[in-house]
């Protein structure tokens, strides 16, 4: 399940396939679309999680263990390898916001701090309206044309993060599948999604390094059987 925010609160929540329909976020999507995410083995990882076909057990997204593979895991005395199959496996619980008042600056240097990419706006009573990342802070249409002009520099560090940030903004459950939250991400070129409970509450983000660094370092899981 999925939902979509925005300045005007939840204007959606349902299946992906209305999330691909929605004008108001495919228009965002376009817009970002002209400044791609840099390119590096994340994306690559977000196509390839799309792609895969999930286990035998289609029900619950997860596939049935091997007996076999079990006793062995017993007899070597580690554990069964279990499949990440929900987003609330993968997510990271570290929440790290800005708030709707900050200015570009004061973004930049929350996510500097934080050591992070990309970080959910929140307005004051706590609600998801954006999202916003290092790299739409640096975009090159959007920085100052002379680059050695300190008022110019320090115009565009006033300016509100709402001006730059990606709005209306879909957002993931816990619940969510981890493919289809994959597919979110490719197609519409997203550095992260918001993970958020029924009632709208913030409980994580899963960025696309969530999903490579469930691949590599976190034994005995696997994504799939």
């Amino acid at each position: 399940m999925f939902a979509v925010y925005g300045l005007q609160g939840r204007l959606y929540s349902g299946p992906l396939d209305r999330v691909r329909e929605l004008g108001a976020v495919q228009a965002v999507a376009r817009l970002r679309a002209l400044a791609p995410v840099q390119q590096q083995d994340e994306p690559d990882l977000a196509e390839r999680l799309a792609a895969r076909e999930p286990g035998p057990a289609r029900g619950g997204g997860v596939a049935a263990s091997s007996p076999a593979l079990a006793a062995y895991a017993q007899a070597a005395g580690t554990d069964e390898r279990q499949p990440l199959s929900l987003v609330h496996q993968l997510m990271s619980r570290k929440l790290v916001t800005v708030p709707l008042a900050a200015t570009v600056g004061q973004a930049w240097s929350l996510l500097a701090r934080a050591r992070v990419g990309q970080a959910p706006v929140l307005d004051p009573a706590g609600s998801l309206v954006g999202l916003i990342s290092r790299a739409d802070l640096l975009r090159d249409d959007r920085l100052p044309a002379e680059l050695a002009e300190i008022e110019a520099w320090q115009a565009r560090l006033a300016a509100p993060v709402a001006a730059l940030m990606w709005s209306p903004v879909p957002s993931a459950q816990p619940d969510t599948g981890v493919r289809e939250a994959a597919q979110l991400l490719l197609e519409l070129r997203l550095p992260g999604l918001p993970v958020l409970d029924e009632q709208g509450v913030l409980q994580g983000f899963l960025s696309r390094s969530d999903l490579l660094r469930a691949l590599t370092h976190e034994p005995p899981l696997d994504l799939w059987s």
